[in-house]
């Protein structure tokens, strides 16, 4: 069966540092993948080079069977990826509502989603004319996976959405993206690996630059030698 996305031993370097070097991975359509490995590891270069934003030096990424790699950021975009940074990247001086407008790949784009986010998210609903810089850290990572929902995406990359955040605001953006699994595909960077547990189907880990080991999230979580050696964390524990 072919993945939805298909990123084939890509290397990528940043300046003269050769920061990917050999990374593979395999996303298929209807599931949530979690992309885990230390600090440092190059979970978010690969998002990165995904979107053309730091483009291979070697090896091939295929989205839908089309190859991608090559491609400027804004044509990645337009066949269907939304992008979620994990500096969030909301207009903080606009308001929730012209953020998500802001969103919009065709007109009407907002009105056909609206219903969708707002149950999603019901604080940005409750805000939705307050502006980015009014709303709380949660809110803010809240508006940034609504604005790559406002288009037709197939797939999204999720780059570290509970990071700082509060218990309460984590359990309520965990709950929203298990819901996104019904509605696109989610390729997820997670440090909180009980939270990658709880969420994916299927996991990959690079360590160095490189995959180490791919497979399904049950797997992983009956192997506390894996966890322990490439994620620090113990399986029993919610670390």
């Amino acid at each position: 069966m072919s993945a939805l996305l298909d990123v084939q031993d890509v290397h990528t370097f940043i300046g003269q540092f050769h920061i990917l070097e050999g990374v593979s991975l395999r996303v298929e359509e209807g599931q949530i993948t979690a992309l885990l490995g230390r600090n440092g590891a190059g979970k978010t270069t690969t998002l990165r080079t995904i979107m053309g934003m730091t483009p291979p030096a070697r090896g091939a990424i295929f989205f839908d069977g089309r190859p991608i790699h090559g491609l400027p950021t804004y044509e990645v975009a337009q066949l269907g990826i939304g992008y979620v940074p994990d500096y969030r990247a909301i207009f903080r001086h606009l308001t929730v509502e012209e953020n998500l407008h802001l969103a919009e790949r065709r007109k009407g784009d907002l009105k056909r989603k609206a219903d969708f986010i707002y149950h999603l998210f019901p604080d940005l609903a409750r805000l939705r004319h307050l502006k980015g810089g009014q709303l709380s850290g949660g809110q803010q990572q809240m508006l940034a996976i609504a604005r790559v929902l406002v288009p037709d995406n197939r797939l999204l990359l999720i780059d570290e959405p509970t990071e700082g955040l509060a218990p309460v605001l984590v359990e309520q953006l965990v709950e929203a993206i298990r819901q996104l699994r019904e509605q696109t595909t989610v390729l997820l960077v997670e440090q909180n690996f009980a939270v990658a547990r709880h969420l994916a189907d299927t996991f990959v880990i690079v360590d160095d630059g490189r995959t180490v080991c791919q497979g399904t999230m049950e797997e992983l979580a009956n192997d506390p030698a894996t966890v322990h050696r490439y994620l620090g964390v113990a399986v029993g524990g919610e670390a």
